[in-house]
């Protein structure tokens, strides 16, 4: 009888251990599931992109101040260069280790992309066969080529100008979506509510002003910057079908911070600037800015159309005038608040256009 115990004792054991996956799994599952009904709804997918939009409007102040408190001038490319690096670089490990501890599927992860098999998963640093491809490509697009030329153009511009070209950003995300995929489509409400936030762009553009906009080598670097930064977001919708968008977004960071700080201490040094407790202070925010902006405007991005989340971004340039005004003094009028008013405009009438187009697709299925 003993002897029978003990040969029955390792199948036990991988039935417990078969189980205990199992129940691990469907937790896994729920959590999932949980955040796709989060960030499907209109509501909740209404929130997180604004706090995303209101993080990254932040960021245009934080880095001028940063800048001014760091002796970094708008022709010490390889410094700008190299704050922008410790940034990313110090996002990239703060989202890879908090990826770690909360997102239990980033464990799961094969080298092609897919879930793991026989307990093969992929470790929390590694990156291997065509997913160290994927997310190499992807930080690449949108860390390393949007910020190497954002850092350029706003060390040129003010935090106000750059806020607000950085709104083209939904326009180019828009076109390259539909490109890239057929079933993005222009609706009349789309296009209405398009037309209302590029409104509420340009006057906040022409009058900052004097109903004159000229652009210089910074500003289109902010253009250049957009562009990258539209098809970076395209792209990582498109890994995140596969990939967690935690594990993602960190790596990514990660890679695309090394890039930069390499870059830039090419000639400026690893070591450039002098630092007290206020500047690693505003450093940690730009940095935690960074990892949850972009883990929640991914997150967006997987569970919902390009179309429908390419007007808050309109907000963007909304919260960077709002907030340079106030923390840059720079000057501003009246005609901030009505591009505010236009731009909410256009994402109410988008996002009302998605909620009519939801109801009467359940409202075809019930019946």
């Amino acid at each position: 009888m003993w002897s029978c115990q003990r040969d029955h004792a390792p199948h036990f054991q991988r039935v417990m251990v078969a189980c205990s996956a199992i129940r691990e799994g469907e937790k896994v599952g729920t959590q999932k599931l949980k955040a796709q009904q989060w960030f499907t709804h209109p509501v909740g997918m209404a929130v997180s992109a604004t706090l995303a939009t209101l993080l990254w409007g932040s960021a245009m102040p934080a880095i001028k101040i940063g800048y001014e408190a760091l002796g970094i001038g708008s022709a010490a490319i390889y410094e700008q260069w190299v704050f922008a690096g410790y940034r990313f670089t110090l996002a990239g490990l703060l989202l890879v280790l908090f990826a770690a501890v909360v997102d239990r599927s980033s464990n799961a992860i094969d080298a092609t992309g897919g879930a793991a098999k026989s307990g093969r998963s992929l470790s929390i640093w590694a990156l291997r066969g065509n997913i160290g491809w994927r997310v190499t490509r992807l930080a690449a697009v949108q860390t390393f080529l949007q910020y190497i030329f954002f850092y350029i153009g706003l060390s040129l511009s003010t935090g106000m100008k750059g806020a607000i070209i950085t709104g083209a950003t939904s326009l180019f995300q828009m076109v390259i979506a539909r490109m890239i995929d057929r079933s993005e489509t222009f609706t009349p409400a789309k296009t209405f509510g398009l037309t209302l936030g590029f409104a509420g762009v340009a006057i906040v553009t022409l009058n900052q002003g004097g109903l004159t906009m000229s652009l210089n080598i910074g500003d289109l670097c902010l253009l250049v910057s957009a562009l990258f930064g539209a098809c970076g977001n395209v792209l990582a919708r498109h890994e995140a079908r596969q990939l967690p968008v935690l594990w993602l977004t960190g790596r990514q960071m990660l890679l695309g911070g090394i890039g930069l700080t390499v870059i830039g201490a090419w000639k400026a040094g690893i070591a450039p600037f002098q630092w007290d407790a206020a500047t690693i202070g505003l450093l940690t925010y730009l940095a935690f800015l960074s990892a949850a902006g972009f883990s929640l405007w991914n997150l967006v991005m997987k569970y919902n159309r390009v179309s429908t989340v390419s007007m808050f971004l309109f907000l963007i340039p909304v919260f960077g005038v709002l907030l340079s005004a106030w923390l840059l003094d720079e000057v501003w009028n009246v005609w901030t608040f009505v591009a505010l008013f236009l731009v909410v405009a256009g994402i109410v009438v988008v996002n009302r256009a998605s909620v009519v187009r939801t109801v009467n697709k359940d409202s075809r299925a019930a019946s």
